[in-house]
């Protein structure tokens, strides 16, 4: 049986996540359901999209991704099965597909048109889950709607490098739960445009001129505790997923601050890098 994943806004409080997952069991009573996510902002296409794209490629293939992130349908926001990747995607046609990958064309896309046979305004529970069931137990796509060649694009923000290669203007696209930065500027990116030399990141009025693997190499444990530059220390790393990412040692957003907070960054807000 394949896994179905979800990721949704629904948050913890109400009820969603849990009727859906009920929803699930009803059809499959042997289901496996992993959440991936129920914390996405209200409506953020590009915050899913980011989660989602460093999530799925961890999961076997064939594995079923509902996404339950604006997905009233309207006229203009249709729903949408896509197999990509050799996983599938049920999710609404808002573009949250374009953004999950640039560089893999999906094999089928389908427009689903189960919605007839189904009442009420709970879409990712009466339509995306029904979807979902029916593709895990081996049904074919084109049962549960025609097959379309063309969705909705939405384009994200790129970096822009400057026409001498001297600096890349980058942006803020995810605000982790330790209120970590993280922006659209990739290892590969930032290598290609290096070429060895020195660099300073920043971020309104903090720099950075040294970026780490990982957090604890921002730390001198060669020094005693008590010596130690630890709490509040303001890092720059290269995050799981290839991002360039600032943040804070051992964060924590409701207490000591965090990387966003502390240095007064959100999404879309520019982060630039000048090489010397």
């Amino acid at each position: 049986m394949p896994i179905i994943t979800l990721t949704t806004d629904f948050g913890e409080k109400d009820h969603f996540a849990g009727a859906v997952k009920g929803a699930i069991y009803k059809e499959l009573e042997d289901a496996k359901i992993v959440d991936i996510s129920h914390s996405v902002s209200p409506f953020h296409i590009s915050e899913a999209a980011y989660i989602i794209q460093n999530a799925y490629k961890n999961f076997p293939k064939g594995t079923i991704h509902i996404i339950g992130i604006d997905s009233e349908l309207t006229p203009d926001n249709t729903h949408l099965a896509v197999y990509l990747d050799e996983h599938y995607f049920v999710c609404a046609d808002n573009g949250i597909i374009s953004l999950i990958t640039l560089d893999i064309t999906p094999t089928k896309i389908v427009k689903i048109n189960i919605q007839d046979r189904v009442s009420g305004d709970f879409p990712v529970l009466e339509v995306f889950v029904k979807v979902a069931c029916h593709i895990a137990r081996g049904g074919t796509l084109e049962v549960i709607g025609k097959e379309i060649k063309s969705i909705k694009q939405l384009k994200g923000i790129s970096p822009v490098i400057s026409d001498n290669n001297n600096q890349v203007i980058g942006n803020v696209v995810y605000i982790d739960n330790y209120g970590n930065v993280v922006t659209n500027i990739t290892k590969i990116l930032f290598e290609k445009v290096r070429q060895g030399r020195s660099f300073t990141i920043t971020a309104r009025t903090v720099k950075f001129k040294e970026i780490f693997s990982k957090y604890s190499e921002a730390i001198n444990f060669n020094i005693a505790p008590e010596k130690r530059e630890e709490d509040g220390k303001k890092l720059a790393i290269w995050n799981a997923s290839g991002y360039l990412e600032l943040a804070i040692y051992k964060s924590n957003p409701q207490t000591v601050g965090s990387a966003s907070t502390l240095f007064g960054l959100y999404f879309r807000d520019t982060i630039t890098i000048n090489f010397e």
